[in-house]
């Protein structure tokens, strides 16, 4: 979720210290794709998030807030579509 007055993106606790394990025990790479098309990973938001206020509203549960411009654009890490790619072209 991403906070359109303070720009930052908010992750759950819990949720970024099952997918760091996930992640080394699986070895596959995990990222947080948010509503603006930015990336995170899970490290990322470890080490660039701060503890977000504790709230009795919502679930309650504790987070990481992420500042947007600390996030990566979804083209840098995923690349661009070109119009005709993945289109399988049949023998002429």
């Amino acid at each position: 979720m991403t906070s359109r007055t303070t720009y930052r993106h908010a992750v759950e606790r819990a949720a970024v210290m099952a997918h760091l394990q996930l992640a080394a025990w699986t070895q596959l790479p995990i990222c947080y794709v948010f509503d603006n098309l930015d990336v995170l990973t899970p490290f990322d938001v470890l080490m660039l998030g701060h503890d977000g206020p504790r709230s009795t509203a919502g679930s309650g549960s504790a987070y990481y807030l992420v500042p947007a411009a600390r996030s990566l654009p979804f083209n840098e890490v995923f690349g661009t579509a070109h119009p005709n790619a993945g289109h399988w072209r049949g023998a002429a």
